[in-house]
Formats: C-alpha cells, sequence, structure tokens
C-alpha cells in the first residue's frame, strides 16, 4: 500500500486506458452507439482519467497517508467508470446496477482525502 512507485505505475496504466478507451469510443463507437449510450461511455472516461490523475498527484506528494484514498479511487475506476463503459456498449442492466458502487468509491476517496487533511497537525 505504501510502495509510491507502484502508485505511479498504476497512474500511468490509469491514464493510458482512458485514453486507449476514450479514443476508441471517439473513432470506432461514434457510428456504433446511440448519442445517449455515447454519453454514458464519455462520464466513464471523463471519471477515469480525472481519477488517473488524482492518484498520480497523490502518489507524486510522496504522503503516504493519502495512498488509502488512491485505492478507493482506484476501484471507483473499476467499478464505475468500466460498468458504464460494459453498460454503453451492451445495454445489460447488471452493468449499470455495478456503477453507484463505483460512484460510492470514489466519494469515500475524496472522504478520506479530506479526514487525513484534518488530521495535518503542521496546517
Amino acid at each position: 500500500m505504501k510502495n509510491v512507485k507502484l502508485w505511479i505505475i498504476i497512474s500511468g496504466i490509469c491514464g493510458f486506458t482512458s485514453v486507449a478507451i476514450g479514443a476508441f469510443g471517439a473513432h470506432g463507437l461514434r457510428n456504433v452507439l446511440s448519442p445517449d449510450r455515447l454519453e454514458i461511455y464519455k462520464t466513464g472516461v471523463i471519471y477515469h482519467l480525472l481519477h488517473s490523475i488524482t492518484i498520480l498527484a497523490i502518489a507524486l506528494s510522496g504522503q503516504t497517508k493519502y495512498l488509502i484514498s488512491a485505492l478507493f479511487f482506484l476501484i471507483g475506476i473499476i467499478l464505475f467508470s468500466f460498468s458504464l463503459y460494459l453498460y454503453a456498449v451492451t445495454s445489460a442492466i447488471v452493468f449499470a446496477i455495478i456503477t453507484p458502487f463505483g460512484g460510492i468509491s470514489f466519494l469515500i476517496g475524496w472522504l478520506l482525502l479530506i479526514i487525513q487533511a484534518f488530521k495535518e497537525k503542521n496546517s
């Protein structure tokens, strides 16, 4: 959990996959998905990229106490973004049911970040 190098690598993988998946959606799915489904797909990409960058910022900060937030952001990417990708492409409702759990993971990650910041003694 405290391996900063590992979290930089994880953020790189997340960032890479968000760009690749976003490009696939923009170029490969534009004429395949309905505008509503494409919007769902884009929402997944935005949250994926945003939280990839946030994981990187946490890792680069060197503040290992924030890595628990990074873990929840990673879980959020997997549950939220990937369920939206799959739902947009397949219309299978089971994937839409998973999405809120990813959203909750994102919220927990942000909440933990706030709590850790309040615990700072020298602020």
